[in-house]
């Protein structure tokens, strides 16, 4: 199987997942970025495919309830086309994050996690909800 990568950006993080050859999702990281400063997300994005060797990506395209896009799709579809700009040769899909940072939150308060640490991890386990959401449509 195809390995990939999957993100949640935000306005000052970013969760980082991974898939691996056997479809598995681990958790990566969550970066912590100056407001609005992609450029800082992009070149660790890059970093990674790089040393991982990964060229499939999968961004999570945050739409209002209602299936609209929002501010922040904006933001997620420019900072898509800035990655190809500088990488052409990345697959970059789009993929819904209705409610990935809601399931996220709520698995880690089931597990009883505190409230630093939920702070600290939620955008990571986001990142996993979404490439495990695109990988069970894709049928791993």
């Amino acid at each position: 199987m195809e390995k990939y990568i999957g993100l949640d950006l935000g306005t000052t993080t970013l969760g980082i997942a991974r898939s691996d050859a056997l479809g598995f999702v681990h958790g990566v990281m969550t970066l912590k970025f100056d407001r609005n400063q992609f450029i800082v997300a992009r070149k660790k994005v890059h970093a990674i495919v790089e040393e991982e060797g990964i060229k499939n990506i999968v961004l999570g395209y945050p739409l209002n309830l209602s299936g609209k896009p929002s501010e922040m799709s904006e933001i997620c579809l420019r900072f898509r086309d800035d990655l190809l700009k500088e990488d052409p040769s990345l697959n970059i899909v789009m993929e819904d994050e209705r409610l990935s940072t809601v399931t996220a939150h709520n698995m880690l308060s089931s597990k009883g996690v505190n409230h630093q640490q939920r702070k600290d991890n939620v955008d990571k386990i986001a990142a996993c909800v979404i490439l495990e959401t695109f990988l069970r449509k894709k049928g791993y």
